[in-house]
């Protein structure tokens, strides 16, 4: 590894900055790997360690937050003309509920993908991987729950126009448009790109909120499937006869659950921790 790629402060240190502007050049500086790593994995510790009462209610709140997703994109649709772009502008509307989950610091099960599985990576035993699938089991089950409570919520008369409900019912199709593989597929991409999200964070800094969008937007806008996101419109056609109960589980869940797992443990966690173990071992080592 090079000295440029070590940062500033791995590197010989120069002599016309004095201690003051090393500190403010080193706080400039991108983090490195290893230290990335450190900070994703601590999330995960801290994640399965919390009690059930807290997982409960944060899983809850992101699967309530995660409607905001579909209600504006539905919104947008309902504002913009049937034209070839259309789809351009709405998209930016499912990113919203991902902004009020990730900096509302809410536990969305797409982010754990990547927090929970480092943990199990670094120490390799039952304990840690009983934890994940605690963890995974709660969290998925109340972000579904917060879902569907979201969809029931917008099944009220009354409470937006004509128009916007025509609007929602179009767009909770879009989850149960495509077969089995290819929802799979699209999951796989998506689960990538959100537990890639989530390791760019701690280096986006000032740009915590520019990188959500960026990353939540490319879903929305490429037609992915997010198991989260995609609930709440899934539930929502089921709500209203458009869909059946099993449309949901196995249209809908079944294939984007598992292609949301493979893009965020194999695509991200296992090949962002295959890059630095090296640098793990050898720094064990040293400790020892």
């Amino acid at each position: 590894m090079s000295e440029q790629d070590k940062g500033p402060s791995a590197g010989s240190e120069s002599p016309n900055l004095d201690e003051a502007e090393r500190e403010q050049a080193a706080e400039h500086s991108t983090p490195h790997a290893l230290v990335i790593h450190e900070i994703v994995r601590e999330e995960g510790e801290a994640a399965m360690e919390r009690t059930f009462g807290a997982l409960m209610w944060s899983a809850l709140a992101a699967g309530l937050s995660m409607g905001f997703s579909f209600l504006v994109q539905s919104i947008l649709e309902s504002e913009l003309p049937d034209t070839s772009w259309r789809s351009l502008i709405t998209s930016f509307g499912y990113t919203i509920g991902f902004v009020f989950v990730i900096l509302g610091r809410q536990q969305l099960f797409t982010e754990s993908t990547l927090t929970a599985v480092l943990p199990v990576l670094t120490r390799r035993d039952l304990t840690t991987l009983a934890k994940t699938f605690r963890l995974w089991t709660i969290v998925l089950f109340f972000n579904l729950i917060g879902t569907m409570i979201f969809a029931g919520l917008l099944q009220i008369p009354g409470v937006f126009s004509p128009e916007v409900t025509e609007a929602l019912a179009k767009v909770a199709k879009a989850p149960l448009s495509a077969s089995f593989g290819v929802t799979l597929v699209r999951a796989m991409f998506a689960g990538w790109l959100i537990a890639l999200m989530v390791w760019l964070l701690p280096s986006a800094r000032s740009a915590r909120l520019l990188t959500v969008l960026l990353v939540t937007y490319t879903v929305a806008v490429s037609k992915l499937s997010h198991v989260i996101a995609g609930s709440v419109e899934s539930a929502y056609a089921v709500m209203t006869g458009a869909a059946s109960v099993s449309d949901y589980f196995l249209v809908f869940l079944v294939p984007t659950f598992i292609g949301n797992v493979i893009g965020g443990v194999s695509l991200v966690a296992i090949v962002n921790h295959a890059a630095i173990a090296p640098e793990i071992n050898g720094s064990a080592q040293r400790a020892d």
